[in-house]
């Protein structure tokens, strides 16, 4: 039931205070654990600061929390613009590095891992290495991996997220420069429609002020 007399269907959205939504995913995370969550959105849906807001939260609850944003785990430019900086294919498949996120984020963090995790390997803007020294994850450490289509690509993680765009609010929020990237983002997002593998939680985030659950 969803208010007096009133059912929610399968796959209908209901509505979620964003607070609420931050909430329940750190309570979706055992505590005494490592646990690793998957904030899936198009850079449009800016995912990287909703994981930044859901670290805040746990940390204020005496939880350690840690974001790592994808786009610091960028291939090389050399690799990326092989076959043109607006190359669609390459986008979805050559771009983010998520063989390197596992090897040096998602493995340390599973259990028999060093307990140590790299949160940045590449500089986008620099197209060089990162320099960065890897972190060490407490005991109950959280960590947030922040990006585009992170989703099906069977990523051993605890939690999964997905910040669910419109089509035409994919586009009227993604830059002029980036107006290529949505038909690559839509058709890959189109694909997870039909497999297997689904989110924890799938938030319908056209208005990130007012969210919506979709149920399964």
């Amino acid at each position: 039931m969803d208010g007096p007399g009133k059912m929610v269907g399968v796959g209908q959205p209901v509505p979620i205070f964003p607070d609420l939504l931050v909430e329940s995913i750190v309570d979706s995370c055992p505590d005494g654990t490592r646990s690793i969550v998957v904030i899936d959105g198009a850079d449009a849906a800016r995912p990287v600061d909703f994981a930044t807001r859901t670290a805040e939260h746990a940390r204020s609850r005496g939880r350690p929390a840690a974001v790592v944003d994808l786009h610091d785990y960028v291939r090389p430019a050399s690799i990326r613009f092989e076959y043109s900086r607006t190359d669609e294919l390459s986008y979805r498949t050559l771009w983010f590095d998520y063989d390197a996120l596992v090897r040096e984020v998602i493995a340390p963090l599973r259990p028999g891992g060093g307990g140590h995790f790299l949160p940045r390997l590449w500089d986008e803007a620099t197209d060089r290495s990162a320099r960065a020294r890897s972190a060490s994850a407490a005991a109950n450490q959280i960590v947030l991996i922040a990006g585009p289509m992170l989703l099906g690509r069977g990523l051993n993680v605890d939690l999964s997220v997905q910040l669910r765009l419109s089509a035409s609010a994919l586009r009227r929020r993604t830059s002029a420069d980036d107006q290529w990237t949505c038909a690559p983002l839509l058709e890959y997002y189109d694909g997870l429609d039909h497999s297997a593998e689904r989110p924890d939680f799938l938030v319908r985030w056209d208005h990130p002020d007012r969210p919506a659950l979709e149920r399964y």
